[in-house]
């Protein structure tokens, strides 16, 4: 059963976030403020979740022995989260973790530029491409005039939930961590972790707030973390 931990923990991730994503989808939202609200942050939690799960495979972290099912479920989850490539993903994480806090990092600033907002832009741009802005919007159509799902749903729990969880990701996982200090970094790896409890570690991103321990242990999933501290 340990081998298939990570397996475990990953099937719930992914299926929490159909699920919640299939009921969303086709509430009547009426005036029900707080389930709008509600709806949105659970399914922030979750897309950040899908992402950190694609993370992890690219690690090899899920089925460490099973290669291709692994790498499989990072594809996966990158597919679902906004259409990335899960290769080119891979080869720009161990770019990041090889250069980490360089102007060689992808995840990096551009060295000008160190606040958050323009720093973010750079991030995303980095990993965007044209082709899955074109199909995110096929997708869209597709499931709105095939699918019957109201466009204010697709707005609230499909499309601003990916949004926020990149600013999530982002904030807690690369600007905070990478961010350099006065007086300059301190360690090999130009990172930093958070002084937050277990619990606030795993809602604000998953444990990846423990940076300079995912930096220093590469090969710790997530949810083991906080025992690297």
């Amino acid at each position: 059963m340990k081998n298939y931990t990570g397996l475990f923990i990953a099937s719930a991730v992914i299926l929490a976030w159909t699920l919640s994503l299939i009921f969303l989808l086709h509430i009547d939202l009426g005036k029900n403020l707080w389930m709008i609200v509600a709806g949105m942050v659970v399914q922030t939690f979750l897309y950040t979740g899908i992402f950190i799960t694609a993370h992890d495979a690219i690690h090899g972290t899920i089925l460490p022995r099973k290669h291709k099912l692994n790498s499989a479920i990072g594809a996966f989850c990158l597919f679902i989260y906004a259409l990335f490539p899960y290769n080119k993903v891979r080869a720009k994480h161990f770019d990041h973790h090889r250069y980490s806090g360089t102007l060689k990092d992808p995840d990096y600033h551009d060295g000008q530029h160190s606040g958050f907002w323009r720093w973010y832009t750079h991030f995303l741009l980095t990993y965007i491409t044209w082709w899955q802005i074109l199909g995110m919007a096929v997708l869209f159509n597709v499931l709105h005039h095939l699918l019957n799902i109201p466009i204010t749903n697709l707005l609230l729990f499909w499309v601003a939930p990916a949004l926020l969880s990149t600013l999530q990701l982002f904030y807690f996982g690369t600007y905070l961590p990478h961010r350099e200090p006065e007086g300059g970094y301190d360690n090999k790896h130009h990172a930093k972790s958070n002084d937050y409890s277990v619990f606030w570690s795993f809602l604000t991103c998953y444990h990846f707030g423990y940076h300079w321990e995912h930096h220093e242990y590469p090969g710790t999933p997530w949810w083991r973390l906080p025992g690297k501290r």
